[in-house]
């Protein structure tokens, strides 16, 4: 832990400074439980009220907030900045230097790079290639033929099977599996028979995978990851979907194969994708929903099946008053049926006739 001045913090993320710059900073916290010494910030409006009651030593934010009396940095974007605060001040996790350990199983055709770490009990199969400045965790197994780049690191028991190519800066948490066999199985006479997959699995450089998720390979063609896009725990990637660069995709969320998402997208947790579709850039899906078509550049969607979030949210707001409106139909139907019947009645006259 680093600390640091809030003119410091200032100039190392190009903001400016409202109050005392020579306040110290030892760490970070929330609005609400932020100690002295710390630094916060504000990006949502609902928590903008304990700027007046926050213990916090400053609070990042994006433009000057009257009748506060805690120390200001001023950023463009405040999470950003805050991101780059957290890095400065605590820095990411660090890994424990092992070298090549005798206990872990590397073949004599696998291609170790220079500054890797392996731990106990890891797997290398023939013909891996593993870059430079990797940290291989226990337990993990590289397949065959496995291609990965500079400064990588696979958590404890993630397994990549065979042909997966993985780029640089990538990050693979434990228990993740890359490159099973996708789910494809021909149905005949009631039997599920299995087709062979033989493509691969693509991670494109900076890509983070969650623990427990599952990507497949592709069935002909290759599963793709694009560029920086990050997956949470425990989602599912179909055979032959591609994902592209800078999504980002919450827990749980399953895309089935052959499903193409264009860029800069957000899934929210559990979302459920049915393959063959196309899902365009900028593309936000709220938690829960179920797409089962495309969806054109620039969307806002949610609600299974997936709708334009402004008409789901009226849609969805009408469910608690479903009861009653039933009831009241119920009633204007009996007292239209009784209203119809009474006009069906012959009148005297007709009847005298």
């Amino acid at each position: 832990m680093r600390q640091k001045t809030l003119g410091e913090l200032a100039e190392h993320v190009g903001g400016r400074v409202i109050g005392d710059p020579a306040t110290k900073i030892k760490s970070a916290s929330t609005l609400g439980h932020a100690e002295e010494g710390d630094i916060s910030f504000l990006t949502n409006r609902k928590y903008a009220k304990q700027l007046k009651t926050t213990k916090a030593s400053a609070v990042i934010v994006d433009g000057e907030k009257p009748n506060v009396k805690v120390p200001l940095l001023i950023a463009d974007d405040p999470y950003y900045a805050f991101m780059q605060v957290m890095v400065l001040l605590h820095g990411h996790r660090k890994h424990k230097r092992v070298g090549i350990s005798s206990q872990a199983s590397i073949s004599d055709t696998a291609k170790i790079g220079v500054d890797c770490d392996i731990h106990d009990f890891a797997t290398i199969s023939d013909d891996a290639v593993i870059g430079d400045n990797c940290v291989i965790y226990p337990g993990a197994y590289i397949g065959e033929r496995v291609e990965i780049g500079n400064s990588c690191i696979i958590y404890a028991n993630v397994a990549i099977y065979d042909g997966c190519k993985i780029g640089n800066r990538v990050i693979i948490n434990a228990n993740a599996t890359i490159g099973e066999d996708g789910f494809g199985y021909a149905s005949y006479k009631g039997q599920h028979h299995k087709i062979p997959q033989i493509g691969t699995v693509i991670l494109e450089n900076n890509v983070e995978i969650g623990s427990g998720c599952g990507v497949e390979r592709g069935t002909l063609g290759d599963t793709i990851i694009g560029e920086g896009s990050k997956l949470g725990d425990m989602v599912a990637i179909g055979h032959g979907a591609r994902i592209g660069p800078h999504c980002l995709l919450v827990a749980q969320v399953g895309v089935a194969g052959s499903t193409t998402i264009g860029r800069h997208c957000i899934i929210g947790g559990q979302v459920g994708i049915v393959g063959h579709i196309k899902i365009g850039n900028n593309v936000m899906i709220g938690a829960q929903a179920g797409v089962i078509n495309d969806i054109a550049d620039n969307k806002i969607v949610l609600g299974a099946p997936a709708i334009d979030a402004g008409k789901g949210k009226r849609a969805y707001s009408m469910i608690q008053y479903l009861p009653e409106m039933r009831q009241n139909i119920r009633k204007l139907k009996n007292r239209f049926d009784k209203f119809i019947s009474s006009t069906e009645q012959p009148s005297e006259e007709s009847k005298d006739e």
